[in-house]
């Protein structure tokens, strides 16, 4: 009897130590609501969240997840999938024909081609070698120069680069100091429009373009040594024929052909380089232009209206609550989702690349690299926490994925919307809460 009792009271201990460790191990909702109802900060604005574990395919916390907010920059994603979607491993440049001496080309939008940092030389390498004369098919794009709800007051700020078929170098200009009190212009096409203006008076040395026009102009006072800006230039085909001629050393003449079927495609970037570079540094331009690219893949032309209503009804159509979509890179206020569309956005784009370690290198990870860098400590040399941040003025947002030390698998969107606090204290409280989930299961 005595060793039957010893068994019975060893098996109740271990069950109740297994009760312990599973419940020690388990995602509650409970401390994460916890920690909600007891912020301050989360609590005197709009806030969203949603919580989903993506090993046991279940929510996990969900606070207003299916009320609207304005995404700012996670829009991005919504783009990324799309692209996920419709294009291939790389980017096309744009689509050409050889016709006796002359070599013709239609453009897609590519944002790689001489980019800054991608540097798409495909595409003008072909160009360049090229022995016929050079004739570009213009109008495949008749949208705006500016997206959907975007504000006209920051036109000469860097994040606002204008749309168009053929872009060139981001589509703006470098304007810096040589270091000896002389000011510099990048494309040097663009020099002859900057200039001196003595009636131009700004509280501190500052470069500005006229919002109609390509004039650049600054202060008649010293250039400090270190000045830099960046300045999107006014775009227009024969300016970009211009720059790109500049360029080439070669003449463009601009004519309006239909496309034949039997044109040829050039490519330039690979497209995770292309995804990489839209995502961590949350580059508005490469969003922009990624989605013309998608239309011309898709649809032959460049509208941005026509790819987002198409991936709205065809790959989206299953999202919780039907999103709100108007532009690529969020910059509108008109974009509206919901947390738990978030979620389910993200669980799309884990089903579609398929590697977990891929997907993660192309998001900004927290304490590493991208705009969650400084914002986020990593674990033992190690980031926990990968995700698209989103930021205009009364807003700030995060979507992405995050892994508990306990290897727990987890999406989530942290959506916050009409605060009046600096959004550096919204941002502490988003990663202290995403920490402690992350350190507590």
């Amino acid at each position: 009897m005595k060793t039957v009792n010893r068994l019975i009271g060893l098996l109740l201990a271990l069950v109740f130590i297994s009760i312990q460790f599973g419940c020690s191990n388990k995602l509650r909702k409970a401390p994460i609501k916890k920690i909600f109802t007891k912020s301050t900060i989360v609590n005197d604005h709009f806030t969203g969240f949603a919580l989903y574990n993506l090993d046991e395919h279940k929510m996990v916390y969900e606070l207003n997840s299916d009320k609207y907010y304005t995404p700012a920059s996670n829009t991005k994603l919504y783009t990324f999938y799309t692209c996920l979607k419709m294009l291939g491993d790389s980017i096309p440049a744009f689509k050409y024909v050889n016709r006796n001496d002359s070599l013709i080309f239609w453009a897609t939008g590519d944002p790689s081609f001489l980019q800054t940092d991608l540097k798409g030389v495909n595409g003008y390498n072909l160009l360049k070698n090229s022995t016929s004369k050079l004739y570009f098919s213009s109008g495949s794009y008749t949208g705006d120069f500016y997206g959907n709800g975007w504000p006209y007051g920051d036109y000469s700020d860097y994040y606002q680069a204008e749309i168009n078929e053929l872009p060139i170098q981001d589509n703006v200009a470098v304007v810096y100091s040589d270091g000896n009190g002389k000011l510099l212009i990048k494309p040097a096409y663009l020099q002859k429009y900057l200039r001196c203006d003595s009636t131009y008076k700004p509280s501190s040395f500052r470069v500005t373009r006229n919002i109609l026009n390509n004039d650049f102009v600054y202060p008649a006072t010293p250039v400090p040594k270190k000045y830099r800006a960046e300045i999107p230039w006014k775009v227009s085909t024969a300016l970009q024929l211009a720059l790109l001629g500049d360029t080439l050393k070669k003449e463009i003449t601009e004519v309006h052909l239909p496309m034949p079927t039997s044109v040829k495609t050039v490519y330039n970037a690979q497209s995770d380089s292309v995804y990489r570079r839209m995502l961590q540094p949350s580059d508005n331009f490469i969003a922009e232009q990624l989605l013309l690219v998608c239309s011309s893949v898709k649809f032959k032309t460049l509208s941005t209206d026509s790819v987002i209503e198409y991936s709205v009804k065809h790959y989206l159509n299953d999202l919780p609550d039907k999103p709100q979509w108007v532009d690529g890179s969020g910059l509108s206020r008109k974009d509206l989702f919901t947390p738990r569309d978030m979620i389910a956005l993200l669980q799309k784009i884990s089903i579609e690349v398929k590697d977990e370690n891929f997907l993660h290198s192309l998001m900004p990870a927290g304490g590493v690299v991208g705009t969650i860098k400084s914002a986020y400590k990593t674990d033992n040399g190690k980031p926990f926490v990968w995700a698209k941040t989103g930021t205009l003025a009364n807003n700030h947002n995060q979507s992405g994925y995050l892994v508990t030390r306990k290897g727990k698998r987890l999406a989530f969107s942290f959506m916050n919307n009409n605060f009046t606090r600096p959004v550096r204290e919204i941002r502490e409280e988003m990663v202290k809460i995403m920490t402690y989930i992350h350190e507590t299961y």
